[in-house]
């Protein structure tokens, strides 16, 4: 592949290598060679065995209750990220298996009930002078509470993908986390893990017009009206099959919309990097600023789209009445367990003494599908009648 006539292959000098000595692919425990794959692969076989992820298939990405089974899941919005990420990283030179990796888990944190559960969530610590994120919960996840091997808690991941579930979204420093330390916090991350949060933007900007078409609570020319990169995509795609029914249009403008925006991030990384001299992963770390980013140009765009999505879709009657229901949900098991902890399971009353009641409760929650929250309401709210 080719960008503005050269080839972009030359940011492989800035990838993870993955090779036999790279920092990068180290473990905490000891795990035995397998010369069939490599390091990141192995972690990639890990998180898809991992029941944290098969949990996703149950967990809202942005509805709830309106049924429908081609509505996405956090899973299948994962799936999308994936495809994502492999583009990119496999057009600027970069290592794919690692940035396949770090879309598999990138959303292996969310509570249920999307990003109005997580609020909810985080309300209810704040009260205990805690808080709640999912990127810090998912390292929890992946070297806590995953239990599938006889010698060590944990999933036993590489650094690499470790440093990328904590980084790839968000920069943290040693001051305000001195835990996380050990994750490189004074160095910006590779561009393998700098690559999917945009990767992320790409696919549930993409999606959400989908599914909100799909619900009817989206209307194809209003979107129109609004969402600049939509008109223009719609308007070639029209340009090309005169005649064809409006919705398969509109699946041909989205997918247009995709390749833009992930070739504008390919083009604008390779941009940047060349910009500053960047031969080497040293060079990306070093750098004061994130070289993985939209141009001006889709960044505007982005944003256009993204203000349209939480002033029609995301913030609407009928979803908000979804999230004050999932956020009673939240609080009200939440303040059940914290008043009533021996109603916990067994497993997690053993944490309080180490972890407190309050992170304990916040652990057992976030880990459940939307079905499984509903189901212990149910049961807490028949207890509490009793």
């Amino acid at each position: 592949m080719t960008l503005n006539g050269t080839k972009n292959s030359d940011l492989h000098l800035c990838a993870v290598s993955g090779d036999a000595g790279d920092p990068l692919i180290e473990r905490a425990y000891a795990a035995p060679p397998r010369p069939s794959r490599t390091a990141f692969q192995r972690d990639r076989e890990r998180i898809v065995q991992a029941r944290a992820f098969r949990r996703l298939a149950g967990k809202t990405q942005v509805f709830t209750s309106r049924s429908s089974d081609h509505f996405r899941s956090r899973l299948t919005h994962t799936i999308e990220v994936v495809q994502i990420a492999r583009l990119v990283a496999q057009a600027l030179g970069l290592n794919e298996d690692l940035a396949e990796v770090l879309a598999l888990v990138h959303d292996i944190g969310h509570p249920p009930f999307g990003h109005a559960g997580e609020r909810a969530l985080d309300e209810c610590l704040k009260r205990h002078g805690l808080r709640f994120d999912h990127n810090l919960h998912a390292l929890r996840i992946v070297e806590h509470f995953e239990m599938r091997y006889a010698a060590h808690r944990g999933l036993n991941l590489t650094l690499g993908v470790r440093e990328g579930i904590i980084k790839h979204s968000h920069d943290y420093t040693v001051e305000q986390y001195p835990v996380l330390a050990p994750y490189l916090l004074d160095r910006r991350p590779p561009l393998e893990a700098q690559i999917i949060d945009l990767a992320d933007e790409i696919a549930y900007l993409t999606a959400d017009l989908d599914d909100g078409v799909e619900s009817g609570l989206l209307e194809i020319n209003h979107i129109r009206q609004h969402v600049d990169i939509v008109d223009h995509c719609f308007t070639q795609v029209e340009r090309l099959h005169p005649g064809i029914e409006e919705k398969f249009l509109f699946n041909e403008a989205m997918q247009l919309m995709q390749n833009i925006l992930s070739d504008d991030l390919i083009k604008t990384t390779l941009a940047n990097a060349r910009a500053i001299g960047a031969n080497s992963l040293e060079a990306v770390r070093s750098h004061p600023d994130r070289l993985a980013v939209f141009s001006p140009q889709a960044e505007a765009l982005r944003q256009q789209e993204k203000r349209y999505l939480y002033e029609t879709l995301y913030t609407c009657p009928e979803l908000s009445l979804e999230h004050d229901k999932a956020e009673e949900v939240v609080t009200a098991l939440f303040n059940f367990w914290v008043a009533e902890p021996e109603e916990l399971p067994a497993n997690y009353v053993e944490q309080i003494e180490s972890e407190g009641l309050a992170r304990v409760v916040a652990d057992y929650i976030a880990g459940m599908t939307d079905s499984f929250i509903l189901l212990q309401y149910a049961q807490v709210k028949r207890t509490v009648r009793r």
